[in-house]
Parts: structure tokens; C-alpha cells; sequence
């Protein structure tokens, strides 16, 4: 199993809006992700003061990669979300400390 993260920052004024598209993730997007082979365990996001972080525990990295260039599903989320964070510029964080 293998643990990814990502940093990613909401643009001025736009919390609101990122957390109220969260209560609502479409569910083919949901779909996407867990029928990607991917081996998907966990994923959660946090956010705190404009800053978002993600979290995934999974078998494959590189197929949830797959989706998120290759789904329709993604594609319509990131539309949406182009208008409500910074650039997406960089976002894979490296683990450096993992107790268990």
C-alpha cells in the first residue's frame, strides 16, 4: 500500500464555495476513482485557512493519476474547481516521516 499527498490553495474569498462543493462530490467522480484499479483505501481531504491538504492510501498511484488525466468526470471537477483554487502547480507532496 502506498501513501500520496497533496497541497493545494483556495483563492481569496472562495472557502465557502470549496467546502459546498465537497458536501455535494459528484458520484461519478467518486465512481471514477474507486473502479480506477487503483486499490483506493483512504481518501480525505483537510482544509484549514485557504490550505487543502489530500490524502490517499492506495495499491497504484499511477492509475489514480490516469483518472484524474483521462476522466470526464474530472475534467467537469476541475472546471469547477479552476475558478475556486491558485494554480495547480506542483501539488504531489514528498512523505518524509511515517511512525506506522
Amino acid at each position: 500500500m502506498e501513501r500520496i499527498g497533496f497541497h493545494l490553495e483556495i483563492r481569496d474569498g472562495n472557502r465557502e464555495d470549496y467546502r459546498k462543493w465537497h458536501d455535494q462530490v459528484p458520484e461519478e467522480l467518486e465512481s471514477a476513482y474507486l473502479e480506477s484499479g487503483a486499490g483506493l483505501e483512504t481518501y480525505s481531504v483537510f482544509e484549514k485557512d485557504g490550505h487543502v491538504f489530500g490524502f490517499m492510501e492506495l495499491a497504484d498511484p499511477e492509475a489514480i493519476k490516469d483518472v484524474q488525466a483521462e476522466s470526464d468526470a474530472q475534467a467537469d471537477w476541475d472546471e469547477v474547481m479552476d475558478d475556486i483554487l491558485n494554480d495547480k502547480v506542483d501539488i504531489w507532496l514528498d512523505e518524509v516521516y511515517r511512525m506506522i
